[in-house]
């Protein structure tokens, strides 16, 4: 059985940007919206609301946001899997970040009304 996720999209357009793995955390990442930081040995990966982004950073603008309204366990199996689906089969690129309690999806603005049928269309509510 597939999983019937409701998802909740979040206001504003966002941004992910990429950083050098050694630099610290700017001011500018934190504030209102969704947040995301991620530091690997390779880069320093934040995920925020696109109006905050310095030019200068190296960013991807113009990102829709979608909250999968959890919280899922941790063993709870397809939760991902069934969102991501049908948005990969119909050839929209999508980006994911995941939390303790959830996870969120994000896509370009430009496919968010091709987004919304192809949830729709797999069994999801959009909220």
């Amino acid at each position: 059985m597939t999983a019937r996720i409701r998802l909740k999209q979040l206001t504003g357009l966002y941004a992910i940007s990429r950083l050098q793995a050694d630099d610290g955390i700017p001011a500018w990442a934190d504030g209102p919206g969704f947040v995301s930081i991620t530091r690997t040995d390779d880069e320093l990966s934040i995920t925020c609301l696109q109006d905050r982004v310095p030019d200068a950073v190296k960013h991807d603008r113009d990102w829709v946001a979608f909250k999968l309204q959890g919280p899922f366990a941790f063993d709870e199996t397809g939760i991902v899997l069934s969102v991501i689906k049908p948005l990969s089969e119909n050839g929209l690129g999508i980006f994911l970040v995941s939390t303790f309690d959830g996870d969120h999806l994000l896509v370009k603005a430009a496919d968010e009304p091709a987004a919304r049928g192809f949830l729709r269309e797999a069994g999801h509510t959009l909220l």
